[in-house]
């Protein structure tokens, strides 16, 4: 038996996207952005303050770093615990080395569990970025419209409070969205988000209150990726930093920069024994000419005035 001649007709099919969130376009092709000073790296560094609820439901998934073992589950508790009491301080140290500002994607129970995390980081001049209520509150399809925005304005309210300063960017819990997610962030007022990762550079995104952009948060360089879910070493976690540096500094020219991010959790990178992984992956950036450190609203402002 045939198939009908309607079958394969599809009204929306074209040379692009399938969605009207943002324009299909290949990276070499795009105009370039030029950083300040000529820079051909904007490196960004995003350590994350995530708080892991002891009672968590993990509904509709655990998240990365979620409670795993028969409730009380101290054990994972208390390592998640580690990074906020221990070894926040060690990344805070690594990147005081090299005068590195940092954008700390930050949980709202953070700021009220950890106020003196959220003074160090402003005492370091680095941005704050909400990264929702906490991890176990994932925003997905099984919210309501009203729930989500309550969620959203509970967050940026606990953390503008807590900073004295407008919050820009967002980071979802585990990166997980709703469809409504993007409209419901830029009717709040956000800039930026960092849950898309399909690109490299920062991008425009269009929603229902206006525009929003994504910028570039990879999660298969990130730390947790590397080490805990693919059981790597050290060294492997080093040289993964350092192959993304050099493959993206030699594309780079002072006229078409690119944009380094490194994602961190202070409860798996901050360890005695994995700490030196970044200083070494650190150095090695650092060591060359034409790397700006910035935070990600300076990126993105530069971002929007380089013509791209």
């Amino acid at each position: 038996m045939s198939l009908p001649k309607d079958y394969l007709e599809y009204p929306l099919r074209r040379y692009g996207m399938d969605h009207e969130r943002y324009d299909w376009s290949m990276l070499p092709q795009r105009a370039g952005v030029a950083w300040p000073g000529g820079a051909r790296i904007a490196l960004w560094v995003v350590p994350a303050l995530e708080w892991f609820p002891l009672d968590m439901k993990g509904q509709p998934f655990k998240p990365p770093g979620a409670m795993q073992t028969a409730y009380p589950d101290f054990r994972h508790y208390t390592l998640r615990d580690y990074g906020n009491r221990v070894g926040i301080y060690r990344i805070m140290q690594a990147l005081e080395r090299h005068g590195i500002r940092a954008t700390a994607a930050v949980n709202a129970a953070v700021a009220v569990r950890y106020p003196h995390l959220i003074q160090a980081c402003r005492k370091r001049g680095w941005e704050i970025v909400a990264k929702g209520l906490d991890m176990d509150h994932l925003h997905h399809g099984g919210l309501s419209v009203d729930e989500e925005r309550a969620w959203i304005a509970q967050a940026l309210g606990i953390l503008n409070d807590a900073t004295g300063q407008k919050v820009r960017g967002w980071l979802s819990p585990a990166k997980s969205e709703s469809f409504q997610t993007l409209d419901l962030l830029a009717e709040a007022g956000l800039d930026y988000v960092c849950d898309w990762v399909n690109d490299d550079m920062p991008y425009a995104l269009r929603t229902s209150h206006g525009p929003l952009h994504a910028m570039p948060h990879p999660i298969d360089i990130d730390d947790h990726t590397i080490l805990v879910q693919n059981h790597h070493t050290e060294d492997d976690f080093r040289d993964a930093l350092i192959d993304q540096f050099d493959l993206l500094y030699r594309e780079a020219t002072p006229d078409n920069g690119r944009v380094m991010a490194i994602a961190l959790h202070p409860w798996v990178i901050g360890q005695p024994y994995r700490i030196g992984a970044l200083e070494q992956a650190l150095a090695h950036i650092m060591s060359h000419t034409g790397v700006w450190t910035a935070t990600g609203s300076e990126i993105l402002d530069a971002w929007k005035s380089g013509g791209a």
